[in-house]
């Protein structure tokens, strides 16, 4: 019977005072940020990061089951171009910040940007065959990533 006096006792304030509903309900809607894969810099980062990539499987079919690493022709070549992939990355994340760029796609350049010259070491430090293979599938995954970063629809930020 406390339990029903409980009750009726909450009732009775609850609908005493009722408070007026909020004379404009403002809806939180999450807006995806514009795409940037059709801007020049974006569609040369893009550009150049496929290409770069054919290059790296190029490089992966020909080290394949080797027990010592193989020399890579062209490499030096391969190797500035990653530079200057990694310089427009770090641009384009430059300029995503200047814009106050709300996702995290500046970010994901930014890293990108520093991760290229990481993984270009490790393939010329590569004491087997193994290690260098292993390398350059790290690296042709780094440059895939680079590609679909920009090139997939932008999502609202979390």
């Amino acid at each position: 019977m406390s339990c029903d006096v409980a009750v009726a006792a909450f009732m009775m304030f609850t609908s005493a005072h009722q408070a007026a509903p909020p004379a404009e309900l403002f809806q939180a809607v999450a807006v995806a940020p514009p795409s940037v894969s059709s801007e020049p810099l974006f569609k040369d980062i893009v550009s150049r990061a496929d290409t770069l990539k054919a290059e790296v499987e190029v490089f992966r079919k020909a080290v394949a089951g080797a027990d010592h690493p193989m020399p890579l022709p062209g490499f030096d070549a391969f190797g500035a171009q990653i530079s200057q992939l990694a310089v427009l990355d770090e641009q384009g994340h430059k300029l995503l910040l200047a814009r106050g760029a709300p996702d995290d796609l500046k970010c994901i350049l930014h890293g990108i940007s520093q991760d290229l010259a990481v993984k270009l070491t490790a393939v010329s430090a590569a004491k087997t065959g193994k290690d260098e293979e292993l390398a350059l599938r790290d690296m042709s995954f780094l440059l895939r990533d680079n590609v679909e970063v920009i090139t997939a629809p932008p999502q609202p930020a979390a």
